[in-house]
């Protein structure tokens, strides 16, 4: 029987430390199960900004892609990614590859791209021995605990993403752009609001301006949404921002982030920013079979350092254009 408001309500738990929790005790299979209570669960993650849902099973990419597809619809093809994603399905991808022992700080999924993704999807087929969680935080939260003055200079101005692409690391322009042909590159710049130049060496580099702070198209409510400590130099381990301003320079780094003036971003702001995600830092261990649900624009997720064997498989859905998410497009 389809879901209906006759349905019993989900009964989710609700920890001040950790994501809302579902368990379920599944007779059926989990994509018919997820049809069922699609509307139940999104309504949900719309309340709470992310659901860990405990007790489907899930073993591989062939039902994680079933029960993705019936929850988000059709999912997104990655666009502008800074790391290579291994596919094991249309719009089922691996985890972002980095290095185990690195932590990803907390961002919003794609939030440099034109068309951002609504909701987030994972699935965990394989839990590490320690530790690997993926930690959410809210974004309205995060707004209200900065610093006002800061808050409202990233508001006013947005954020520039300033990317140097290159054969050795990060994804590559076929992986980013979906072509290698030097054209379709330029004609996806031009179309998605990103300033380009071709180096002397035939490398790219781009630059892009976003939004910091957006509504929530559903709830109307405020939220800090970027990538601004994530892809910063200093949220880099000191040696591995060494070693790349060796390598390339200060003004060729694989990826920085700038004020949306195009001045640079002190490392005492990032580690404000960073401190604040801390401060309002939710997680749950994974445990094999999970799946978790995370409103993209209310909830800026991350990944945490492991050991051992981590396998968890990720979507992306609800293509969505902010209305306020272009700054210059206010200023044409």
């Amino acid at each position: 029987m389809p879901f209906s408001s006759l349905a019993p309500p989900l009964d989710v738990e609700l920890r001040p430390d950790r994501p809302a929790l579902l368990r379920v005790d599944l007779r059926a299979d989990a994509a018919s199960w997820a049809a069922e209570y699609r509307e139940a669960l999104r309504a949900q993650v719309t309340e709470h900004g992310a659901l860990v849902v405990r007790g489907l099973g899930l073993r591989d990419a062939g039902q994680v892609g079933a029960v993705f597809n019936r929850l988000a619809g059709p999912l997104m093809t990655e666009r502008e990614a800074f790391a290579p994603r291994e596919v094991h399905g249309p719009g089922v991808y691996a985890s972002t590859t980095w290095p185990a022992n690195q932590p990803m700080c907390m961002h919003h999924e794609l939030s440099y791209t034109r068309e951002v993704p609504g909701l987030m999807l994972f699935a965990c087929l394989t839990a590490p021995e320690q530790d690997g969680a993926t930690a959410v935080a809210d974004a309205e939260e995060i707004l209200q605990a900065l610093p006002t003055a800061l808050a409202e200079r990233f508001e006013r101005e947005g954020w520039m993403l300033t990317r140097s692409y290159n054969d050795e690391i990060g994804a590559s322009l076929e992986e980013s752009f979906g072509t290698d042909d030097r054209a379709g590159i330029e004609r996806y710049c031009r179309d998605n609001g990103i300033d380009f130049t071709w180096q002397a060496d035939g490398s790219l580099r781009t630059e892009q301006r976003r939004s910091a702070v957006v509504r929530h198209p559903v709830t109307g409510r405020r939220c800090w949404f970027n990538q601004i400590a994530f892809l910063n130099e200093w949220t880099l381990a000191p040696e591995v921002r060494e070693y790349l301003v060796d390598e390339y320079g200060a003004d060729g780094l694989p990826f920085n982030t700038r004020y949306g003036d195009g001045s640079p971003i002190g490392e005492d702001v990032v580690q404000l920013l960073n401190t604040t995600y801390e401060a309002h830092t939710r997680r749950e261990p994974w445990q094999a079979g999970d799946l978790l649900l995370v409103d993209n624009i209310r909830t800026a997720h991350s990944r945490e350092p492991f050991t051992g064997e981590r396998q968890v498989l990720v979507g992306m859905g609800e293509p969505r254009r902010l209305a306020d998410h272009h700054p210059e497009a206010s200023e044409r």
